[in-house]
């Protein structure tokens, strides 16, 4: 099963893999502070709310790398408002805020302005870290919700592009993979950015595992013909009820 390294971190680059060429064409994007990050969330390089909050908070490590000195906090501000106007309904982004500024604010106090860029980076990559460790546990507890037979439809893109490297919803048809389980999956194009078409048939067929492209339409075919035993998607918004919503698409 090949990795998919969507988000790039090493010797103080960030690389982000662009999501707008897949998949015929699998090439980076270097980012290089808050400005060119926020240019790549804004023209969809990187997608998916996880995804999109890591990518933020290692735009704003790389930006403090400029912060004045005695004015770091002020400068932490304004990046963050670039980045926050990116996809202003990403709350990721402002989650990695929240993350990150009291490590400014504490370094800052101690009067450690030098080791800024490197504590940000840190914090980063901890959000990175608990990202994937938060999805695969999502993975091998909703692997346990999937019939032993029949096949999976799954709708969108939630898988390792859309986050920090797992997966969620696009994690639970993985984990369950990865046990041994073996089904077919049918992903829809998912109109009108066809993230389906484009990225979910791709991650699939990376970590060899057999899947069908329907259209939008068709899905309501496979259900009265009882060729579906679990649907899985990801959500914007999740109801105390169960009932979850997302954007068109």
């Amino acid at each position: 099963m090949k990795e998919i390294q969507a988000i790039v971190f090493r010797s103080g680059r960030l690389r982000l893999l662009d999501q707008r060429k897949l998949p015929a064409v699998e090439t980076y994007v270097e980012c290089r502070g808050a400005r060119s990050t926020a240019r790549a969330i804004a023209a969809m390089v990187v997608r998916g709310a996880p995804a999109i909050g890591v990518a933020a908070a290692y735009g704003l490590a790389l930006e403090s790398r400029r912060f004045r000195t005695g004015r770091a906090v002020v400068d932490f501000d304004a990046a963050a408002r670039l980045l926050l106007a990116s996809r202003p309904t990403a709350v990721n982004i402002r989650w990695a805020v929240e993350r990150l500024r009291p490590v400014l604010e504490k370094a800052d106090r101690d009067a450690r302005a030098a080791s800024i860029p490197r504590l940000l980076a840190a914090e980063a990559s901890r959000i990175l870290a608990e990202d994937v460790m938060v999805n695969r546990e999502i993975g091998r507890r909703g692997a346990a919700l999937l019939r032993r037979r029949g096949a999976v439809l799954t709708h969108c893109n939630a898988g390792a592009l859309a986050t920090a490297g797992y997966g969620t919803a696009l994690g639970v048809i993985r984990a369950a993979w990865e046990q041994g389980r073996r089904f077919e999956v049918y992903a829809t194009e998912t109109r009108p950015y066809l993230q389906g078409a484009r990225l979910t048939s791709w991650e699939l067929t990376r970590m060899g595992i057999p899947v069908t492209l329907i259209t939008d339409s068709t899905a309501g075919h496979l259900f009265q013909s009882r060729k579906v035993a679990a649907v899985v998607v990801g959500t914007d918004r999740t109801a105390a009820n169960g009932d979850v919503a997302n954007k068109i698409g």
